[in-house]
């Protein structure tokens, strides 16, 4: 466990961006039940916090990008980290849209973007990798070098993993679920014997028998 994965560990606990709840699961669209809910945007109305996370992402890629010449946020929830995190660091930043527009120049990556530039994509969370991976592959078709993504939170589910694999494409994470758990248990967001269960719900979200265990 870092001194950052700690640190933004307990910020995000702190504020509720990040809340275990594992004796009254919530319900995600998909049906499934989860003992976590996270919204990473509270990040973003919590000044300490924020400041936190936008310097931890600004000295995570000057770690592991040096290279970097663009940040592009994910639409909608990293467009803020980017913009702020390309303010601390002197860069140029834009976003990916979900889809392109419908009118206009019909732009689905906004901002200036050459081929061959490197770029860094900046995430708020990644659970099964998806959304994430679909922008890397908008950004390389329009000729950038992807150097990877960086993220302030991953359930490190095996799912995403296994596609960010396949994709050939590195994620670095301020912190992670597992640092999450039981720094809630050791401050008592939870009850020690809790984790456990969320340790199961993180390594198979479908199976649901960790719930009542």
């Amino acid at each position: 466990m870092t001194d950052i994965q700690k640190l933004i560990a307990k910020d995000l606990l702190s504020i509720k961006a990040v809340f275990f709840r594992p004796e009254e699961p919530f319900t995600w669209a998909s049906g499934i039940k989860s003992p976590v809910y996270c919204d990473n945007r509270l990040t973003l109305t919590a000044p300490e916090v924020r400041n936190d996370v936008e310097n931890a992402l600004a000295e995570t890629i000057r770690a592991n990008y040096p290279d970097v010449e663009v940040l592009m946020g994910t639409s909608t929830a990293g467009i803020a980290h980017a913009a702020i995190t390309a303010h601390i660091m002197g860069l140029p930043m834009g976003y990916v849209r979900s889809g392109a527009k419908d009118h206009g120049r019909q732009n689905q990556i906004e901002g200036k973007l050459l081929p061959g530039q490197k770029v860094v994509v900046v995430e708020d969370l990644i659970s099964t990798g998806g959304s994430v991976i679909e922008v890397v592959n908008v950004l390389r078709e329009a000729g950038a070098e992807v150097l990877g993504i960086v993220s302030i939170f991953t359930y490190g589910m095996k799912k995403g993993l296994e596609r960010l694999a396949a994709a050939n494409v590195k994620n670095i994470s301020l912190t992670e679920f597992d640092v999450i758990a039981n720094i809630a248990a050791e401050e008592n967001y939870i009850k020690k014997e809790d984790v456990a269960k969320l340790i199961a719900f993180r390594n198979n979200p479908s199976d649901e028998s960790w719930i009542g265990a």
